[in-house]
């Protein structure tokens, strides 16, 4: 797994500030006014920051920017950084200020100079989430990063607000890692044995076998991956941190290691970017992996349903009619739209084992809501306004783009089949919207659910604020703040 930043937390020491090597981070607000780590960085520098200021360089700065000044006289530093910040910063603006820094940061030890305790944790989170590398594969690494220390007034309140956040940004971490990882390496037994790993920081995980699927009676899961040598497997993960008989809350992933398009074969040009297929996995898998981290007070369950959809002479067939752990028949339109036969069955089996108080599936579901939503968000289905409302608002909190799609029973004739219950493809029309409403047939009358179809922002082709090219970890923030504010609160 890529390596978190290493972040240590002390009072601040004005004395240390001369000695400190590597880059030195502080502070100014848009009226140009110092605190106290930036006045003494400021008199041993020689004034070289008040000259900054005089010659009008912060007045040109947006919130968030930073300004370098190599190399000092006065101070061992590498480097000042100086951060324009407002004193009472919203959250976006000091993970951003965070996020340029790490930016800069590279194989420097960094000291963040943070007098003013507000947002000072945001700004901590910020650095963290942008200081991601995926080179496991690379022969030449990219450089360590170095370790932040971070001075404020009231450190030890500082570090008491950013465990959990940095909690979160492991678990991003490990979600960016297995939707970067491909598919040779991921295969559908080594994505299983990453999360029982998991068992080691307290979740309880189990992973059930194709066996234990075939007598579950899960033949629309099943048939996804009989085109594949990789076994099928579903892994089940509980974090049970609330109330003793409370209800969890269910998340659902969908876990395509790779997906070719079965016998419907996806065209040659861009299928190598179908090793994030299992993003919606990744996903579940990194908030659980934040809960048990932060030692969340909520009762959670993840479910993962893990295949590859390969062709091959045991692969299944446009036309076959394949039966679902709930006991309705799909006719297999197009064996390309498989991800949702995975989450049927997974779907069906948390809701009768766990009876949950709601449930939220995530998949890289269909391509038609990247031609909808592009790349800024993901969009969003639910049969329950109120959950809905709650996702949508730690959603936007978390600067994590998600729009409301609409759903109806219009579109069920959209996906009639002649000789089965239903079909697993409605065409093109209003493709993201039949696939919610094929997964709607899964969900039990009095069950809120959210789908979330997250094929446009799970990885993009150029970096962000907060993270290179490649996967983001959409979604992982914005859980854990649902669920922090919906059950913890």
């Amino acid at each position: 797994m890529t390596e978190p930043l290493s972040f240590t937390f002390k009072a601040t020491d004005i004395d240390a500030i001369a000695t400190a090597t590597g880059r030195i981070a502080v502070f100014i607000d848009a009226e140009g006014k110092l605190d106290a780590g930036a006045r003494r960085v400021n008199r041993l520098s020689k004034g070289a920051v008040q000259r900054l200021l005089d010659a009008g360089e912060i007045a040109k700065m947006k919130a968030g920017d930073v300004i370098s000044l190599a190399y000092p006289a006065g101070l061992a530093a590498k480097a000042v950084d100086v951060v324009c910040l407002p004193r009472r910063p919203d959250v976006a603006t000091a993970r951003k200020a965070g996020a340029a820094l790490s930016a800069r940061q590279g194989d420097s030890d960094v000291l963040l100079l943070l007098a003013n305790n507000s947002r000072a944790a945001e700004v901590t989170l910020g650095a963290a989430l942008r200081a991601y590398e995926f080179d496991a594969h690379m022969t030449k690494k990219a450089d360590l990063r170095g370790a932040v220390t971070v001075m404020a007034s009231k450190a030890d309140e500082v570090e008491a607000e950013a465990k959990p956040l940095l909690a979160m940004a492991e678990g991003v971490f490990f979600t960016r890692d297995l939707v970067n990882e491909p598919a040779n390496v991921l295969t559908t037994t080594d994505f299983a044995d990453r999360l029982a790993a998991m068992k080691d920081i307290g979740l309880k995980v189990e992973v059930l076998e194709e066996k234990d699927l075939e007598k579950l009676g899960m033949g629309a899961l099943l048939s996804v991956g009989h085109g594949s040598i990789s076994p099928s497997k579903v892994v089940v993960m509980e974090w049970n941190g609330g109330e003793k008989g409370d209800a969890p809350l269910a998340l659902v992933g969908k876990g395509v290691v790779f997906d070719t398009g079965g016998i419907s074969l996806k065209p040659a040009a861009g299928m190598e970017d179908m090793t994030m297929d299992m993003g919606g996995a990744g996903v579940v898998s990194g908030v659980m992996k934040s809960l048990a981290l932060r030692g969340a007070k909520a009762n959670v369950v993840g479910l993962v349903g893990i295949v590859e959809n390969m062709p091959s002479d045991r692969a299944t067939r446009p036309g076959d009619v394949v039966t679902s752990m709930k006991g309705d028949t799909i006719e297999v339109i197009n064996t390309d739209a498989e991800g949702r036969l995975v989450l049927a069955d997974v779907m069906w089996y948390a809701q009768e084992r766990f009876k949950p108080c709601g449930m939220i599936d995530l998949a890289t579901l269909t391509g038609a809501v990247i031609v909808g939503l592009g790349h800024e968000n993901a969009g969003v289905f639910s049969n329950d306004d109120d959950l809905c409302k709650r996702f949508l608002k730690a959603a936007d909190a978390e600067g994590e783009g998600a729009w409301r799609m609409p759903l109806g029973d219009a579109y069920n004739s959209l996906i009639k089949s002649r000789v089965a219950d239903v079909s697993n493809s409605g065409g093109r029309p209003a493709g993201s919207i039949t696939a919610a409403m094929f997964l709607q047939r899964f969900v039990k009358d009095d069950m809120p659910w959210i789908h979330l179809d997250i094929a446009g922002v799970a990885s993009i082709k150029s970096g962000t604020t907060f993270s290179p090219k490649g996967a983001t970890g959409w979604g992982v923030l914005a859980l854990n703040r649902m669920i922090s504010d919906m059950i913890e609160a």
